[in-house]
């Protein structure tokens, strides 16, 4: 009695990973730290070409990515792919201080949404 390549005998399909759950918690680590990076790195470009860019939304920018390196380090955590989604949420509020983090918002959100569609392909 063998079952089909690729196939669980619990009638799930196998992921052919050694470790899904971590390679998930990679996934969002990463997603995470690269939207740090990002925004960080965004700041000087968005106040050159941008246009006004004040202290709040600077203050909100780094809080944001020091958030998302903070979480990024928790995501052992059952709650951290829920905070990653507000996380995501506060940034599109960001929008409110600066027009470009509105667009920030809803790239990584959608970069987000993806993540979360694979953790839940791999992971049931």
């Amino acid at each position: 009695m063998t079952e089909p390549a690729g196939e669980r005998p619990e009638g799930g399909r196998r992921s052919g990973l050694r470790n899904p759950e971590k390679a998930v918690r990679g996934l969002g680590a990463g997603l995470l730290v690269l939207e740090a990076l990002v925004l960080l790195l965004a700041i000087q470009p968005i106040r050159l070409v941008g246009g006004d860019l004040g202290g709040p939304a600077i203050a909100a920018i780094v809080a944001l990515a020091v958030a998302c390196v903070v979480l990024a380090g928790m995501m052992r955590r059952s709650w951290a792919w829920h905070a990653g989604t507000v996380l995501q949420g506060l940034l599109l509020l960001c929008g409110l201080l600066h027009w470009s983090l509105f667009g920030l918002g809803v790239m990584f959100g959608l970069v987000w949404a993806y993540g979360l569609h694979v953790r839940r392909v791999i992971l049931g």
